[in-house]
């Protein structure tokens, strides 16, 4: 699966792809390890492959884990806004023989899974607060009478 090693392939990848720096590749590669290890291994046998869908999840989990309330932030960064550049990263990785890949696995596997909003930003607000003003509807400004507005 691997041709050369992963520095070398990554600084080709970047070099094809400049949307996302090295360390998002670095930090996917190390959400992906942290997925592994918390999915049930058969007792026998290879590895379980994992899907998009379960990759998404764990790199959610990992990414909340190692920056907790500036999570989102620092994805934004690293210009991962939305489920589909975790895709991008992942099959840029593929392409290249960095990972494996079935042939049911797709890109849109990653289209649209979690608002970056509820997955990062949600967890760390109050109960209260969450989901009061959902992202891309501006609540309604406040109409105060004649009677109200003071002299």
């Amino acid at each position: 699966m691997q041709k050369h090693g992963f520095e070398e392939s990554l600084k080709q990848i970047i070099a094809e792809d400049t949307r996302y720096p090295k360390e998002a590749y670095v930090f996917l590669r190390l959400a992906l390890n942290f997925t592994i290890k918390t999915m049930q291994k058969p007792s026998t046998g290879p590895a379980r492959h994992i899907t998009g869908q379960e990759l998404l999840e764990g790199i959610r989990r990992y990414t909340l884990q190692e920056f907790g309330p500036i999570s989102r932030t620092v994805l934004s960064e690293w210009g991962i806004t939305r489920t589909e550049d975790f895709g991008n990263i992942v099959f840029n990785l593929v392409r290249h023989g960095l990972l494996g890949k079935t042939d049911q696995d797709k890109i849109e596997d990653f289209s649209n899974s979690y608002l970056f909003q509820e997955a990062f930003t949600n967890p760390f607000l109050p109960t209260s607060a969450r989901n009061q003003n959902p992202v891309g509807k501006a609540k309604k400004p406040i109409r105060k009478t004649k009677k109200e507005i003071p002299p």
